[in-house]
């Protein structure tokens, strides 16, 4: 297998061969080295690469390890890079801020604790926009991370990073983390899969504060829905650190996905009925890729849930300026860091300095009557789906857009309004690749699950893989550098 070949291969694929040994992890540590040379510097995805010398030293560890007969898991000799928000043992951990450049964490985040354990080798990490804030991968350390599909535009975030390299090839699966789409924007604007699974699923820590972080999640990327559920099925299942962190078995993600889906009932929750601005082509791009639903025995109806939207965005304010500020307020008391954050990131932490405790109560009142309205909703409907992102991918020098559909954005992420509902009521989301436009700019929907229904949510994604006729659709860069072979709807 030559390493174009070998690169293409879905990580569900690549995992079997290194564990038949019909490839080493030798080779798979070389071909993912050479995709990185080629296509990073276009991209600057992949951040604090590690020695390629020692990478391979690793690589022929584990390949010993396998001729003894021994494997970590499930993967075993894969090629990869942290988020640079999640901490790492001996590699820097700079959150996209210049005060922590050189930051080097003495121990691992739990779900690198995870993939480590599960046979991965870090080449770096991630790149992501500072403190993780904002849906576009840029920051003074390393810079911006452009867009797979046209690399004048922005990535997304704050999963930017792993989503573009996901795209090219430079990793087989990646991990991210959501507060405001970051699992689930760059996805979309990726054409891969971002899965926010649901909340306490993929134990958070270590962190300060264990009981109220919930808004947050960490979850797996891929370029196919099994090579996410695989993902997952190492980052889930419980942890005695974690209060919140739910039980069950995660093995259940790596079963076979297919299902029959016939007679399954979608409510399109579009633009909540005129209420969220979108750019133009984003909403009928969208409502004409539905037919794919049809073509898997679904029936697709509009959806409305009986909630005051504004309602909902007071409270998302609240509860996210109350998290941002209780976490970054000892950065924001030091001048000298202060001087180093981004505008945005001193406006949500002064938003959040300003709050009462009777302020951040009602917000969660608020949360949970929103959870309520759509539990009611899912008494008529089996998933619920909507756009992932609210315009497509903009210029990768402007920090925001100011401007939708003709409506001015009154705060530096009022764009991605269209990501909260699934945050604030903690269901499982998945964002599946919708198609393109006129520019060849991709745009994803996301899939909303019931409470705890991670694994239908997958299983749906799995179908709508299988039936959309662009899945196998590759970046232009690709084809640029002679990548023809493979796609992503290999028989693993």
């Amino acid at each position: 297998m030559n390493p174009t070949e070998l690169v293409a291969l879905s990580a569900t694929a690549l995992s079997t061969a290194i564990h038949a040994r019909s490839v080493s992890c030798r080779e798979v540590m070389r071909a993912y080295l050479a995709q990185i040379a080629r296509f990073n510097p276009q991209v600057n995805a992949l951040v604090s690469l590690q020695d390629p010398e020692r990478l391979l030293a690793e690589a022929d560890r584990y390949d010993e390890a396998l001729r003894r007969g021994e494997s970590m898991g499930w993967m075993h000799g894969f090629p990869q890079a942290p988020k640079d928000l999640a901490a790492t043992a001996g590699i820097p951990t700079t959150m996209g801020f210049r005060a922590l450049a050189q930051h080097v964490p003495p121990h691992d985040a739990w779900v690198v604790e995870r993939m480590r354990r599960a046979g991965a080798i870090f080449v770096g990490k991630s790149n992501t926009p500072e403190f993780g804030l904002g849906s576009h991968t840029y920051n003074g350390v390393f810079g911006a991370t452009r867009n797979a599909w046209d690399p004048a535009r922005s990535a997304g975030g704050s999963s930017g990073g792993a989503a573009a390299a996901l795209a090219l090839r430079m990793l087989p699966v990646a991990d991210g983390s959501d507060m405001m789409g970051s699992l689930r924007n760059p996805a979309g604007w990726q054409h891969i899969y971002g899965m926010r699974p649901s909340m306490g699923l993929v134990p958070h820590g270590p962190a300060d504060e264990l009981f109220f972080q919930q808004l947050g999640t960490e979850g797996p990327m891929g370029r196919t829905p099994q090579d996410v559920a695989m993902l997952l099925s190492v980052q889930a299942g419980p942890d005695p650190r974690a209060p919140l962190s739910q039980n069950g078995d995660p093995a259940r993600f790596a079963a076979p996905l297919a299902r029959d889906f016939a007679g399954t009932r979608i409510g399109w929750l579009g633009d909540y009925g005129g209420r969220l601005p979108m750019e133009a082509g984003v909403l009928s791009l969208c409502q004409a890729s539905l037919r794919h639903f049809e073509d898997i025995g679904c029936t697709v109806e509009d959806a409305r849930p009986d909630f005051d939207m504004e309602r909902l965005w007071r409270s998302w304010l609240t509860l996210r300026s109350f998290l941002v500020a209780g976490r970054l307020r000892p950065v924001h008391a030091d001048a000298r860091q202060r001087a180093l954050l981004k505008p945005e990131a001193i406006w949500e932490i002064e938003q959040g300095r300003h709050l009462d405790a009777q302020a951040v109560y009602r917000a969660t009142c608020d949360r949970s009557a929103w959870y309520g309205a759509l539990g009611r909703l899912f008494e008529r409907y089996d998933y619920l789906v909507l756009p992932s992102a609210q315009v497509f991918p903009f210029d990768v020098g402007i920090a925001w857009p100011k401007d939708v559909g003709g409506c001015a954005m009154d705060t530096y992420h009022r764009w991605m309004e269209v990501v909260i509902g699934g945050t604030l009521a903690g269901l499982p989301v998945i964002a599946v690749p919708a198609g393109f436009n006129a520019e060849g700019l991709p745009m994803g929907l996301q899939i909303m699950g019931r409470p705890r229904a991670d694994l239908e949510v997958l299983q749906i994604a799995d179908a709508w893989h299988r039936a959309v006729p662009f899945a196998d659709r590759r970046p232009p860069m690709l084809d640029a550098h002679g990548m023809h072979t493979g796609g992503s709807k290999d028989p693993a």
